[in-house]
């Protein structure tokens, strides 16, 4: 079992804590993280183009005018494709570009990212993210303290004080354990967890 040094919020270490080897130091599945990357970005697409059909368009009440003795050809509607002002024929229609991946794909892609993040000594455990005072420089110098500037946070419970110090610092994020993603963890360059969160992990993925 892999040993890590756990981490107060002033860089000094604390102790030591074993990682649970089927979850942060499993076998590396590219294909699967960039499965999952792909479905998780897909889920944010909105197809927003949009046209309007026959049954769409206002009017069509009634038969534009009579059947014979006009000379015209026959119309049962205003709505019609033909008209003017009337609906699009095969026009987009609000494209939806959801994927499905299986629930073990996620979960091990998910053990994946996070043995990456171990195996490239840009990962740390923190016995607890707390600040003093809400306040951004704070922040800012408890991310320099423990050497990553640019990370992704994450607890077992979200403490109000550290989310609004973080909210204003572009190159970080305070996620809960229960949205940890393959997306976010890639996305920054250090992970940073709590104790509360890495005993959540491993209970939820080392089953």
């Amino acid at each position: 079992m892999p040993s890590v040094d756990v981490y107060n919020m002033a860089g000094e270490k604390v102790k030591q804590i074993e990682l649970s080897e089927a979850v942060f130091q499993c076998e590396l599945k590219p294909h699967l993280i960039h499965d999952v990357v792909v479905w998780q970005t897909a889920k944010k697409r909105l197809g927003n183009a949009k046209v309007k059909t026959r049954s769409d368009v206002s009017g069509g009440g009634r038969k534009p005018y009579r059947q014979k003795g006009t000379g015209r050809a026959r119309a049962g509607t205003n709505r019609s494709p033909l008209w003017k002002g009337g609906g699009v024929i095969f026009g987009p229609n609000g494209r939806k570009f959801n994927k499905s991946v299986p629930k073990k794909v996620r979960s091990q892609a998910l053990k994946s990212a996070l043995s990456m993040k171990l195996g490239e000594n840009e990962f740390k455990i923190v016995d607890k993210i707390d600040l003093d005072e809400v306040k951004t420089k704070r922040f800012v110098e408890a991310l320099n303290n423990l050497e990553m500037s640019n990370a992704l946070l994450v607890m077992g419970n979200i403490d109000s004080k550290v989310s609004l110090a973080s909210r204003n610092h572009p190159s970080s994020k305070l996620l809960d354990v229960r949205g940890l993603n393959v997306y976010d963890i890639l996305k920054y360059r250090g992970l940073i967890m709590d104790l509360e969160a890495v005993e959540y992990v491993e209970e939820r993925l080392g089953k």
